[in-house]
Order: structure tokens, then C-alpha cells, then sequence
């Protein structure tokens, strides 16, 4: 079976991405997830650069990987520079790492009006810089930067360029479309040609510009390429790099190509869910393969289909790459994801006629502006209440909100709320930094001596959405809430004229689920 190296620059190239910011604990902490998933090379940074990355290579040489092969990142030398005195590729030395990656410009347009040099200076930057590294000792993986353009406008400098990268003793050459433009025909041809003109392995950087970079990674691969670089959840400059959650499913499961472990495929979700949660990114729910939706079920024809065979509306198994089948129920589901869904709760369905008048019953609710897709908290309550005799754990009898607005504008909130909880009435009150807070607040101090589970649940998020612009402060509202304990999270939903209204249905169901759930793990 064909290896293919999977080369990750999450640390470098994906920290470049707008909105994303890693301390040297969250590169330590990516770094060693990706080396347990298994990528072969881990691309960190330029040492010496800032203090951030100076630090990271420390940490790492006292700690180093235990699969992965740790890569430094560099320019070639500068121009009218000697290589031995120059301080990117010393800062290289001096950070420890055994694998350099350094780049140089393959374009002609850029020698002369980013570099400000000659051809022939440029060439001799390249050759140089390469023969530097490796006199050290080091491994050098030599970045084409912008080759794609480059050869498109003068394919003899642009292979030039190559060719003193392999003279000089580049181990790999890596081909760059740096601007992300090249379509898959162009990278598949030149790539071919380039296989044919150099006798060291050729790898593939592509950025997403186009949309086309887990696309033209491919083609690389189909052209001869044997290494492949990216970055998870294709963070990155601009639209991103090729995503490596893609590119490695796609060559390990459609391809049938050797990349990580076959074994480790199943962990790709989570990783693609940490790094994001490291970066302080929401994940994307449409990614390909690990996405919250990328097996997502919502029309009923589908859904029936899929109860027969699963190969009927999916491409693969989610599990395949550690993410799961999820059936939407809404206005356009049938009875399959009903029952579906009873099946997937354990709950006794199996009941025709009940099904369609809780059917009727969601269709309705959603045209009154009720979404139960990002609300899974409030549908299974619902669904247990048909057929599972759910209670709530507490039941409200009144509630009354203060709101004072002093001169200095300055707002104070206090919710009031008496309620019904074990067969007994609790009254009490709270206060917050607004009314929906203040309510929150004064339902958990109510619950809290009966479920002490509660405190372990906060909330996440809390958004509204006026469903009628039209009709001014009197619109529908709906209002979704996000829950968590700390290990997972659910939504719930509330619609209603009234804000504190809407607000309160939601709310409510995030308790009552959360402690319905706390029940089951008892």
C-alpha cells in the first residue's frame, strides 16, 4: 500500500487564520494530539521569531514527540547574505529540531518585486540555504512557494528553482499554489511534470482560495505526490488551507492509501472538535466527514431509506471517522424519523397512530416558530412525554420580574419565582445583570437544595431571533439555549411573543434535561 505523508502546519500556517491565537501550552497541547493521532510531520513554527515560538521549541526538545517528526519553519537567506550568517537558518540550528522546512520563491513576478534581487541571486538563495541546513545534518523539506503561478508564467525559472533545491540537497520538494487559484487539471499536469523532471519525493501545499485545496491535494496525490500538507479544520491565511480532516479520509477510505494509522481514523472527529475548542472557533457543522452534520438526516424519504440500509443516503460509515448518525425531526420529516428517533431514545414507539398526531403536533409547533434541529434537549422532552410519562422535575406557579432603571442608567434585575418541586413549595428570588439572568439565577438558587447536580450546569449560550420583523415589538421571538455540564452540551428552545416568556420555556428545558439525564447515568 502507498504511504503518504501527512504533513501538518496547524501550529504555523493555521495559526495565521483570522480570529486564531494559540498560546505555547495550546501548541504543546495540539501538538501531542496530533502526534498521538498519528500525522509524520508537525510544523511548528519560526524559532526565533517571537518568544512564543523560542519557548515552544524549548519545551519540545525536552519533550519531544514520540511518532511525529518535528519540522522548523524559514525563509532562505536574504539576498546579498551569506547563508552561515543569516538569522532564520540559524535560529533553525539553534532550536534543536531535525527536520527544517524552508521556503523560497518559484515566481518571477515575486524575485523582483517582493525580493527586490535577480534570478540568479535567487537561485543561489535557494541552493545555498538548502546546503546549509543539510551540512548540518538536518532533514530539509524544501516549500516552492507560489510554483503553481510561477510555472504558469515561466515554467524553465520555476523548474530552475527545483532543480537547486535538489542539487543542494533537499530530501523533499514541496510544490505551493500560495494564492489558492489553481484548479485541479492545472495542479494534476504540473505535478505530473514535475515527477518526471526530478528524481527526490514531490509534496502538495494548497490553499482554499478557490475552494479547491482538499481537491488539488488530491490531484497532487493522484499525480505522483507522496506528501501532503494541511492544517485541521483547514485553518489558515485568507480561506484556509487544505483540511486535513478531509484529505486524510479521502485518501485512507476512498483511495485505500496509507496515511495515519488506519486504526486512529475513528479519533479524527474529536481532534477536528479540540483543536477547535482550543482555538476558540465554533466547529463547522457541514465539514465533510466530522462535521455535526455530515451525516445529519432530514428529509422522511431519506429517513426511511436509511432505516433499511444506511448505505442508501451516506457515503460511508460516520463511525469510520468518529462521528455519529443524527435524524432531524421538523416540518419536513415523516414518521421514519419519528420512529427513528424513538429507537435511537430507547423509547417504546412502535404506535401508528400516536406517532402521526405527534407528528402533527412538531409540524405545528414549528410553524408557530418552534426549531427543534439545535434544540435536542426540548424534542426528547417532548417525545417522552408522549409515550414515556415524563414529569418535570418542578413545575412553575408564578413568576414576577422587578426591573429598575436609576438616573446614573444603571439597571437592576430581581426575578421572583414560587414553584413546585417534590410536592413542595419553594419561594424564592434572585438577582442578575438582566432579566433573563436574574431568572436563571433565581430558578437554580430554587432547585438547587432538592438537584445539587444543577450546579454543575451552566449556560453556554443564549440566543434570540425576531421571527416577524414586520410586526415591530410584538414579533414572534424564539430563543435558543445552550447547556452544559462540563462534559457535554444540549440545546434548547422557546418561542413566544414575550421574551421572558420564550425565555423561560427554554431555560426550564435545559434544567429538566440535564437532570433527566444525570438521572439515566444513576
Amino acid at each position: 500500500m502507498q504511504k503518504i505523508l501527512m504533513y501538518d502546519t496547524t501550529l504555523r500556517d493555521g495559526a495565521q487564520g483570522e480570529g486564531v491565537s494559540f498560546s505555547v501550552e495550546d501548541k504543546i497541547r495540539i501538538a501531542r494530539r496530533l502526534d498521538k493521532i498519528g500525522v509524520h510531520y508537525i510544523e511548528a513554527g519560526w524559532p526565533g521569531s517571537n518568544p512564543k515560538d523560542v519557548e515552544f521549541f524549548k519545551r519540545m526538545a525536552e519533550n519531544p514527540f514520540r511518532h511525529a517528526r518535528l519540522a522548523a519553519f524559514c525563509s532562505t537567506r536574504r539576498a546579498g547574505t551569506a547563508a552561515e550568517d543569516d538569522a532564520n537558518l540559524r535560529a533553525v540550528l539553534e532550536s534543536g529540531v531535525r527536520t527544517a522546512t524552508v521556503f523560497g520563491k518559484s515566481w518571477d513576478f515575486h524575485v523582483f518585486r517582493a525580493l527586490n534581487t535577480t534570478l540568479e541571486e535567487n537561485l543561489a538563495m535557494i541552493s545555498e540555504s538548502v546546503a546549509f541546513l543539510k551540512g548540518h545534518g538536518l532533514e530539509v523539506i524544501y516549500d516552492a512557494e507560489h510554483f503553481f503561478d510561477g510555472y504558469k508564467a515561466r515554467p524553465e525559472y520555476a523548474m530552475a528553482t527545483l532543480q537547486a533545491a535538489q542539487t543542494a540537497g533537499a530530501d523533499t520538494i514541496v510544490l505551493c499554489d500560495t494564492n489558492g487559484g489553481s484548479l485541479p487539471s492545472e495542479v494534476m499536469a504540473i505535478v505530473s511534470e514535475v515527477c518526471g523532471e526530478l528524481s527526490v519525493p514531490i509534496g502538495i501545499h494548497a490553499h482554499n482560495d478557490a475552494g479547491l485545496a482538499v481537491a488539488n491535494s488530491i490531484m497532487a496525490v493522484e499525480a505522483g505526490a507522496v506528501m501532503v500538507h494541511g492544517t485541521v479544520n483547514g485553518y489558515g491565511e485568507r480561506c484556509g488551507n487544505a483540511d486535513l480532516c478531509v484529505v486524510i479520509p479521502n485518501l485512507a477510505i476512498k483511495k485505500r492509501l496509507s496515511t495515519i494509522p488506519r486504526e486512529n481514523l475513528v479519533f479524527l472527529t474529536e481532534l477536528s472538535r479540540y483543536v477547535s475548542e482550543i482555538a476558540n472557533m465554533n466547529p463547522d457543522p457541514r465539514q465533510p466527514y466530522v462535521g455535526a452534520s455530515a451525516f445529519a438526516h432530514k428529509g422522511g424519504i431519506h429517513v426511511s431509506a436509511l432505516m433499511k440500509d444506511s448505505g442508501t443516503y451516506e457515503h460511508m460509515p460516520p463511525e469510520s471517522v468518529g462521528n455519529i448518525r443524527r435524524v432531524l425531526v421538523s416540518e419536513l420529516s415523516g414518521l421514519s424519523n419519528l420512529v427513528y428517533k424513538f429507537r435511537d431514545l430507547n423509547l417504546n414507539g412502535e404506535h401508528p397512530q400516536e406517532n402521526r398526531r405527534i407528528l402533527t403536533e412538531l409540524k405545528d409547533l414549528e410553524a408557530q416558530g418552534f426549531q427543534f434541529e439545535g434544540a435536542e434537549g426540548s424534542l426528547e422532552l417532548l417525545l417522552r412525554k408522549a409515550y414515556n410519562d415524563y414529569r418535570r422535575p418542578f413545575a412553575l406557579e408564578t413568576m414576577r420580574l422587578l426591573i429598575d432603571m436609576k438616573d446614573d442608567r444603571v439597571i437592576h434585575s430581581e426575578a421572583v419565582i414560587k414553584l413546585r418541586v417534590k410536592g413542595e413549595t419553594v419561594h424564592t428570588a434572585a438577582e442578575g445583570t438582566g432579566p433573563v439572568h436574574a431568572l436563571d439565577n433565581a430558578l437554580r438558587k430554587a432547585l438547587e437544595s432538592h438537584y445539587p447536580d444543577i450546579n454543575k450546569m451552566q449556560l453556554v449560550d443564549y440566543k434570540v431571533r425576531v421571527l416577524d420583523e414586520t410586526a415591530g415589538t410584538e414579533a414572534v421571538v424564539r430563543v435558543l439555549i445552550e447547556t452544559g455540564d462540563g462534559c457535554k452540551t444540549w440545546g434548547t428552545v422557546g418561542v413566544s411573543t414575550n421574551i421572558i416568556e420564550a425565555s423561560w420555556q427554554a431555560l426550564a428545558d435545559s434544567l429538566a434535561y440535564g437532570l433527566l439525564k444525570k438521572q439515566e447515568e444513576c
